[in-house]
């Protein structure tokens, strides 16, 4: 198989491999996984041909870049403003699991050389492997399930995060455990002074030399230029530290970790933003290569005893250390559960051990076989975490009880409030002006600090998750006059409208975007109205820019609102109020809302205006079920509809009493 033929199987492997994990709403790495154990010559023979140093050389360079993504990713103001659980959990959990694992493995080795005849220094490289969990499946998940912020969500990122730093040392570390008996002590010491001089790199000199090349670099203004001076960087640190007797990632790993620290680092990531997830699939496609899967099924007792043990042995360590340092019982369980895996940098350790001579071939492949099991099996324990939580620890109900009636309590008193979700910058905006103009809210969020701080304040803030039914309905879904989404997660926001839909279909929902390119499926999905950001900002733009060109202040503001009206359809008019008192007033149009009784189910929507006073005009309609309708092909409607209607205060009242139940 040539070159050109190897690349377009991997390509189709890559395509088939995320297709079908988009379909089973998996990460897509488990799919890279499968493809390459497909792809593996002992499997199905799709890479026939390629003999074992190829591959090897292969999945060197998708490490090479799965360690400058990752240290791009690495946030050393983060691992400061986290120090409690990176130095406190994330310490605790690493060093433990060194310790027993090392211990152990000396342990057997002393009562019984038959069963494990392996050195001290093959227990401490499994060690440090076991200890590594997977950044990229467990922080993809929790992002999508909008648990970044949660209390297990904050322990398991400071556990991950002192995870990518423990690795410097350990890359450091176990090349030299592969040193001669005799030469182990000097390799040993070299290796600590190496680690500390890049440690010292990382967090010193290195950003001040990284700043001014790629500043020098910015300044030519290309970006062929600037592309090509990050694969020279990247390539060229790995090479510098393979040169000093160190391995190839721990010189990508550096590269990213200084590129994070700069300007620069946005540009960074928007220019190798196409290639990212192609390198992660690239490593993962090259780790299920390395798999022979014959030795696998003659030794399976093996591979299960490899895996039971491991992932029990992690869950059972991160659930009392977190337990011991202050979490409830059932944050602890959920930090466990999502950390029992092996992770990315676990097979770069393992790979490095096999190179060096610490893992015999014949333990690498049940290792290996083991940690890619425990990955696949990762995204099935965290979507059950919330059942097995609630089945093993007792405390949990009392402890979502508690969490819903303090949202109970905070809405308790308050009816026709707006349920604003997500309390950021645009979520406190809005409250600000509900706050000003007398209007009650109540707002959802899952940051811990900022609801303290807002409810310090005394803001209607309570912590909870916006996505969950439980939590919409004890804030009081049901008595709200609106619901305003102010984050951008398209994940969340959906379940909102889902759960609107099913249990007050009659509330309206404004859904804040980026951009107008999902405007129909969140319309479908029962958004009233849904205001792009982009959209505000050209009209902002171009308001500022008419102005500065001398057009007068009065015509400006009527071209911007004559093209929201011609956006959003809740503008045409606007919802009576009581400070609606003047004559001129009395004759401009406005909104008002009306659930059609059930004598009207049945007849055309335009019946029902005529028969309601006429004048009016239909901005909107919802279905009983929560479902927008159109309104411009005059549909028939159903009893318990919602109709918006626009037209003089004197029409509105008129169909007031006409809708009347």
């Amino acid at each position: 198989m040539n070159a050109l033929e190897l690349t377009l199987l991997y390509l189709l492997a890559a395509v088939l491999a995320v297709t079908a994990c988009r379909w089973l709403k998996l990460p897509a790495i488990l799919g890279y996984l499968v493809a390459g154990v497909m792809m593996e010559p002992h499997t199905l023979g799709l890479a026939y041909g390629q003999d074992a140093e190829s591959i090897r050389h292969l999945a060197e360079y998708g490490v090479v870049f799965l360690m400058f993504v990752i240290g791009l990713e690495f946030n050393l103001p983060k691992l400061r403003a986290m120090r409690r659980h990176v130095f406190g959990l994330g310490l605790a959990q690493v060093g433990l699991t060194m310790l027993v694992v090392t211990l152990a493995g000396v342990a057997l080795q002393a009562w019984l050389p038959q069963v494990w005849p392996l050195g001290w220094q093959t227990s401490l490289t499994l060690s440090g492997a076991l200890a590594m969990s997977s950044t990229a499946i467990v922080v993809k998940m929790m992002a999508d399930r909008l648990e970044l912020d949660s209390p297990y969500g904050q322990r398991v990122m400071g556990v991950l995060l002192f995870q990518d730093l423990a690795v410097v040392w350990l890359l450091v570390l176990v090349p030299a455990l592969g040193a001669a008996p005799e030469a182990l002590a000097g390799a040993l010491l070299a290796a600590g002074f190496k680690a500390a001089l890049l440690i010292t790199l990382l967090l010193w000199g290195g950003q001040r030399v990284m700043r001014w090349w790629l500043t020098l670099v910015a300044r030519v203004k290309s970006e062929e230029l600037f592309v090509l001076n990050l694969l020279l960087m990247t390539l060229g640190l790995a090479w510098l530290t393979e040169q000093a007797g160190l391995s190839l990632a721990l010189g990508a790993f550096i590269c990213g970790v200084l590129i994070s620290e700069t300007e620069f680092k946005v540009q960074v990531e928007s220019e190798i933003r196409p290639f990212h997830d192609v390198l992660l699939g690239l490593f993962f496609i090259t780790i299920g290569m390395l798999l022979d899967w014959r030795q696998v099924v003659m030794q399976w007792y093996l591979v299960l005893v490899l895996l039971l043990i491991p992932v029990t042995f992690k869950l059972v360590l991160v659930t009392a250390l977190a337990r011991w340092l202050g979490a409830s019982g059932g944050v602890a369980l959920r930090t466990g559960l999502y950390l029992a895996q092996a992770g990315e940098f676990g097979f770069v350790l393992l790979s490095i051990g096999r190179r060096g001579g610490l893992v015999p071939p014949e333990l690498f492949t049940p290792v290996l076989a083991a940690m890619v099991l425990s990955m696949l099996a990762t995204p099935f324990i965290i979507m059950a975490s919330n059942r097995i939580v609630m089945r093993l620890v007792a405390s949990e109900w009392m402890q979502q009880s508690l969490q819903m009636t303090s949202i109970a309590q905070e809405s308790i008193n308050t009816r026709a409030h707006v349920l604003i979700c997500g309390y950021g910058r645009s979520g406190q905006a809005m409250a600000r002006l509900l706050e000003r103009e007398g209007i009650p809210y109540v707002a959802l969020d899952l940051d811990p600090d900022r609801v303290r701080q807002a409810r310090a304040a005394g803001h209607a803030v309570a912590f909870g998750d916006a996505a969950k039914a439980q939590a919409l309905i004890a804030a009081g879904l049901g008595r709200a006059s609106a619901v305003a989404i102010t984050y951008l997660d398209q994940h969340s926001v959906m379940k909102v409208l889902d759960t609107v839909r099913h249990h007050a279909p009659q509330v309206p929902v404004i859904v804040r975007t980026q951009t107008d390119r999902d405007l129909e499926i969140l319309r479908t999905a029962g958004a009233t109205e849904v205001v792009p950001e982009s959209l505000e900002g050209s009209l902002m733009l171009a308001s500022h820019a008419l102005a500065l060109m001398g057009v007068p202040m009065r015509r400006v503001i009527r071209i911007v609102q004559e093209q929201r009206e011609a956006r959003y359809g809740l503008l045409r008019g606007f919802f009576h109020g009581a400070d609606d008192v003047s004559d001129d007033e009395m004759a401009q149009e406005r909104l008002a809302t009306f659930t059609i009784p059930e004598r009207f189910a049945g007849r055309h929507l335009a019946q029902v205006l005529s028969e309601s006073g006429g004048e009016l005009r239909a901005i909107s309609l919802r279905r009983r079920n929560g479902r927008p309708a159109p309104t411009d092909d005059d549909p028939q409607v159903n009893g318990g509809d919602t109709v918006v209607l626009s037209g003089r205060a004197d029409a509105l009242a008129r169909a007031e009493l006409a809708l009347a139940a």
